[in-house]
């Protein structure tokens, strides 16, 4: 995506942000809250409009799109928050991922219960049940199901315990392996998104201020923009 522009109303929350994602490859978005990180993830997944620029993956101009092409496209979105529905079993959570497939591709991969192993257990208890980290899992879980081309995690690591992040680093770093996936993510806790990241764009107040490869980028000068 290049160029985008994002208004709430009368308030500009993003001003000719660019980044890009590609197969094999984790891209970290980092900057403080309030920067416009989020906004530029629901952006990328159609869940907000852009007022300027350009969308495009995979040579498809997708910037008017709405969240549901893009998602049989290819683009699964784990949102902050996790946003799992509570009242739902897992099983059934995993299901609404289904939406996003034709029919003949409409089961839960062996794969997603090999990556957390945790929820195959878990089939039959309601999300709302579950701790902070197995939501967490099963909100990534929910979006592999769909089987995506590109991933867009924001915050996966928010308010869960350290075991269950070491998880999460070992979940994306797998998919990443594989190659045929772009993996784009939203972190404010550094240590994990530079030890993942192939390159890195750094946000403040709507802008990208720093992007590029992480070897080519100053560790002092990142951690300066995630600071308070």
């Amino acid at each position: 995506m290049s160029d985008i522009d994002l208004h709430y109303g009368a308030s500009q929350a993003l001003r000719a942000v660019g980044v890009a994602a590609g197969p094999g490859r984790v891209t970290t978005v980092l900057g403080r809250n309030g920067v416009g990180k989020t906004s530029l993830m629901r952006a990328i997944v159609g869940q907000r409009k852009v007022s300027r620029g350009r969308i495009v993956w995979e040579d498809e101009d997708i910037t008017h799109m709405p969240a549901h092409a893009r998602a049989a496209r290819g683009i699964a979105y784990v949102p902050q928050g996790r946003e799992i529905f509570p009242l739902l079993t897992v099983e059934e959570n995993l299901r609404t991922g289904y939406a996003a497939l034709p029919r003949a591709l409409r089961r839960v991969q062996d794969e997603v219960f090999d990556l957390f192993p945790v929820l195959r257990d878990m089939l039959g208890r309601r999300g709302g049940d579950l701790s902070g980290g197995q939501q967490q899992q099963l909100a990534i879980a929910r979006a592999l199901v769909t089987r995506p081309r590109l991933l867009v995690l924001d915050e996966p690591t928010e308010g869960i315990q350290p075991s269950i992040i070491k998880d999460i680093e070992r979940v994306i770093k797998l998919l990443a392996s594989r190659g045929d996936m772009a993996i784009l993510l939203v972190e404010q806790y550094f240590e994990f998104a530079h030890h993942l990241a192939d390159a890195i764009t750094v946000m403040d107040r709507g802008e990208v201020v720093m992007s590029g490869p992480k070897d080519e980028l100053e560790e002092a000068r990142v951690r300066r923009h995630l600071t308070v």
